[in-house]
Formats: structure tokens, C-alpha cells, sequence
């Protein structure tokens, strides 16, 4: 698994290049878009089958995670990235209103995996997972309404949908295997599940660029307009946990799960959103496939900077 955790970075970026590719392809195009849930949904199966649930009860106990968690995702990064999208993407109401969405919406799957790599506390950041889900889908729409007096209604249907394949049964499914296998096939069913992971999450990458590789392609000026104000979302707000963690006396786990929770963004989420209540509005979508294309790398190597706080003693020395 060693070599496999060095290539992590080249095979979430060949997922984005063959993805890119392959989106010239029409049979390929137009199919992979269903696959997305699929593999996140089995990304997620394996990262449930090795967390015990009964300690997830314990995370939230943890107020002062949730807490903080909870301002910096939906006081604090609402009002910095109208900000933000104001100073930068003023010019087009559509890209504004897709850069919005994908700020505000935290992500409810990959950022575990990202978690793990940083070593966090998974099950404290699976804590947070529902709450964070039903926050943003309530918020969304009066965050939509308040900055930009939208009167656009989104399909919840649509929402929950994808929340109950993407979330709900792999989650049900793996308490279902841990409760019907012994404790030897689980800790095999999960080591299994555990080193293909990085490969679900690749899939799932080159289905999302594959399916949506022509919108980019069209608007490749949009990749250089909304780079630099989530570029700077991402470093102010890597910098900001770092802070608030080390000044409210977190332990580096739960700095680590604080990071990820607060700077991994739900573009499979925000994006089935924009194409169901946005119809007719591709530059919304075309800001939310850009997401990844920044993101999955900063989340690489923010969770290897993580691991850097971690071993060089600068913080949390006395906390581990």
C-alpha cells in the first residue's frame, strides 16, 4: 500500500486527463454521468465498513468540533465567498451563482477519504456528515435568495435522491455485511474494501469529467476566472483552522478532520443540484465541474501539510 499512497496524487490527475479525453467520445459522454453515484457510493461502502458505529454517538458529544465546524461552513465561508465571487466574478451572474453553490455546500463523501489520508478522526468527521447534509440543503436556497434574490426553486426529489444512493445505502449496506460476517471476514471485507478506495474515487473523478468535458471545453475562460477566488478560498481557509484549532486546543486529529470538513466542497452534490433547478443554465454547471479539477489536488496536499504540522512538532506537540 505504500506505493499506492505516493501515486495517489498521479491517479486522482490521470482520472481528470482521461477523463477530459474521453469526454470527446459521445457513447462514453453521455453514459458516464450515471456512474458517479455508483462508484462514490462504493468509495463510501468501504469507508463505512471500517468505522464502528458504535462510536459515532461519542462525536458528538465533541460541541466544540461540531461547533466550530458548523460556523466556519455555514456563517463564516458563506459570507467570504460571496465576497470573493463578488471581487472576481462579478462579470457573469451565472459563474457567480455556480462558485456560490460550491462554496456553500460541504462535502458529504470524498473528504473522509482525504481525512483518512491526513489522519483525522473519521468518526468524528462522519458526525458531521448529517448534520452538514441537512444544513445545506436547507441554507442553499435562502443563501440563493439573500445574495442574489433568485427565484429559482430547487427539486428536492432530485436532492434526496441523490442522497440516499450516494449516502444512505452504502452506509446501510455495510452495517448490514458487518453485522451478518465474523470479526475475522469484516477485518477482511474492510482491509479489501480499504485499499481500493483510492480507485473508486479515481472512477468516480473520470465520470465526472468525462460526462461534463465539453461544457469545459466550451468555456475554457471560465477555468482562469474562477481558479483564483478558490484558490484563495481554500489557502485562507486552511490557515484559519490551523489557527482556531491551535488556539481552542484541538488534538492534531481533530484539526485534521476540522480541515477537511471545512474545506472539501460537494461538487457531485451542488452539481446534480444546479443541473435539475438551473436548467438552461450551463455556465452554473461549468463552475461546479471546475470544482474538482482545483479542489481533489489542494485536498492532496493540504491533507500531506496536515501530516507535515503533525511530524514537524510545530503545533499540537503536546496533544497527539
Amino acid at each position: 500500500m505504500d506505493l499506492i499512497d505516493k501515486l495517489e496524487p498521479i491517479i486522482i490527475f490521470s482520472a481528470v486527463i482521461f477523463g477530459l479525453i474521453f469526454s470527446n467520445i459521445p457513447l462514453i459522454a453521455e453514459n458516464t454521468a450515471y456512474l458517479i453515484n455508483i462508484f462514490l457510493c462504493l468509495m463510501l461502502f468501504g469507508l463505512f465498513l471500517e468505522i464502528p458505529l458504535k462510536e459515532i454517538k461519542d462525536s458528538f458529544k465533541n460541541v466544540k468540533f461540531t461547533s466550530t465546524s458548523l460556523i466556519i461552513n455555514f456563517i463564516w465561508t458563506p459570507l467570504f465567498g460571496y465576497f470573493l465571487g463578488n471581487l472576481f466574478l462579478n462579470w457573469n451572474i451565472d459563474i457567480l451563482i455556480g462558485f456560490f453553490m460550491l462554496i456553500l455546500t460541504p462535502c458529504t463523501d470524498w473528504y473522509l477519504v482525504f481525512t483518512k489520508m491526513a489522519k483525522g478522526d473519521i468518526t468524528l468527521s462522519l458526525s458531521i456528515l448529517p448534520i452538514n447534509l441537512v444544513l445545506q440543503i436547507i441554507l442553499l436556497p435562502i443563501y440563493l435568495i439573500i445574495f442574489f434574490s433568485s427565484g429559482n426553486t430547487m427539486d428536492y426529489s432530485q436532492l434526496a435522491y441523490s442522497l440516499l444512493i450516494v449516502i444512505v445505502i452504502p452506509f446501510i449496506a455495510a452495517q448490514i455485511i458487518k453485522f451478518i460476517l465474523n470479526d475475522e471476514l469484516n477485518e477482511k471485507a474492510s482491509d479489501l474494501f480499504s485499499s481500493l478506495q483510492i480507485w473508486f474515487l479515481a472512477l468516480a473523478v473520470f465520470c465526472i469529467f468525462a460526462s461534463q468535458g465539453e461544457l469545459l471545453f466550451n468555456n475554457l475562460n471560465s477555468i482562469v476566472s474562477i481558479f483564483v477566488p478558490l484558490l484563495i478560498f481554500f489557502v485562507a481557509n486552511t490557515i484559519i483552522d490551523l489557527l482556531l484549532s491551535e488556539k481552542i486546543n484541538f488534538t492534531y486529529e481533530e484539526y485534521a478532520s476540522l480541515t477537511m470538513t471545512t474545506l472539501a466542497r460537494n461538487s457531485p452534490l451542488a452539481l446534480a443540484i444546479a443541473i435539475n433547478s438551473f436548467p438552461g443554465h450551463e455556465l452554473i454547471s461549468i463552475a461546479l465541474v471546475i470544482g474538482p479539477l482545483i479542489e481533489l489536488p489542494v485536498l492532496y496536499i493540504v491533507s500531506k501539510f496536515c501530516l507535515w504540522v503533525k511530524n514537524s512538532g510545530l503545533f499540537f506537540t503536546c496533544r497527539f
